[in-house]
């Protein structure tokens, strides 16, 4: 028998769990229908460093951003348990004045020769994701795993439909300009790497990043447009490693454990609006977060629980 529902949650990742909590929180009661669970999905395997990367639109970003900022800030004060730390470490490159204005939001933020030396949160996706998911139960909520084909079955059990499925939105909204934004990343044991390093063109296809995780150093990466290969490439691999010992010459030694590939973009930008489904249902969209899910996760959440009400 179907748990009654006010709400079903379409996509397990870090944007649905965190939207269906938003509205579980304010007393509806919310269904998540994921095709994996929330280890399988995209957001697991993030780095995942809050910051504003290859997303937009510029103009409602920036206050996602820092909404989602604050609930890490606290969430930072028990990081076992919500996979959430404050980490300090460097942005190559970076100045405050090529920032947009949601930068005067950062604290214990200085420039440094490098570029801009800064403290901010460091997620630990699984963990979190299962924190997530465990609040989510705790306000009422349901996680269940099912495929979806089309939101007129949502519909068939809920008044509300909300579409948190990334890049699953290409075929299900149909939107074209879904597409895949191929991210490599390398994962290696941490030979005493204690702060984050990211190096990045908002048009390169290669970039340099290291982030510390409990029990390994994720590296990268990759952001290579339209290409849709789940496989890790080993010579990817190779360069990606070579990148970050530049930085660290202690990672050229690490032994590298996994490989991750990740992210899917939106040629628009993110899409959070609301259209009616036959029968008189109401579609909410939240997706197209591109490689900043993480980073605007709370702001995006709010937007689109707004929009039901």
């Amino acid at each position: 028998m179907s748990t009654v529902a006010d709400v079903v949650v379409v996509g397990g990742g870090v944007s649905g769990l965190t939207t269906a909590l938003l509205m579980a929180e304010r007393g509806l009661r919310v269904r998540v229908w994921s095709r994996d669970p929330a280890a399988a999905t995209t957001s697991a395997v993030a780095g995942a460093l809050w910051w504003p990367y290859r997303i937009e639109p510029e103009a409602l970003v920036g206050d996602w951003s820092l909404e989602t900022l604050r609930v890490y800030e606290e969430l930072a004060a028990a990081p076992d348990e919500t996979g959430v730390r404050m980490v300090a470490g460097v942005h190559g490159g970076e100045r405050l004045s090529t920032l947009g204005p949601w930068a005067r939001g950062l604290k214990d933020v200085s420039e440094v020769a490098e570029g801009l030396r800064v403290t901010l949160p460091l997620i630990d996706m699984p963990a979190h994701l299962r924190w997530l998911e465990e609040r989510l139960r705790a306000a009422g909520g349901v996680v269940e795993r099912r495929t979806v084909r089309g939101f007129a079955e949502a519909a068939a059990e809920a008044r509300v439909v909300v579409n948190c499925t990334g890049l699953g939105s290409r075929e299900l909204v149909p939107d074209p300009g879904v597409r895949p934004v191929r991210g490599q990343l390398v994962v290696v044991e941490n030979p005493g790497v204690d702060e984050w390093f990211t190096e990045a063109g908002p048009a390169s296809s290669a970039t340099t990043y290291f982030f510390p995780q409990p029990g390994r150093l994720v590296l990268g990466g990759t952001a290579e447009a339209d290409d849709a290969r789940t496989e890790p490439d080993p010579r990817t691999a190779e360069e990606i490693v070579a990148r970050c010992a530049r930085v660290r010459p202690e990672i050229a030694g690490a032994r590298v454990v996994g490989h991750r590939v990740l992210r899917p973009a939106r040629d628009a930008g993110v899409r959070i609006e609301a259209e009616e489904l036959p029968g008189g249902g109401l579609l909410v969209h939240n997706y197209g977060h591109g490689g900043a899910g993480v980073t605007v996760a709370r702001g995006c959440a709010r937007a689109a629980a707004q929009l039901v009400g």
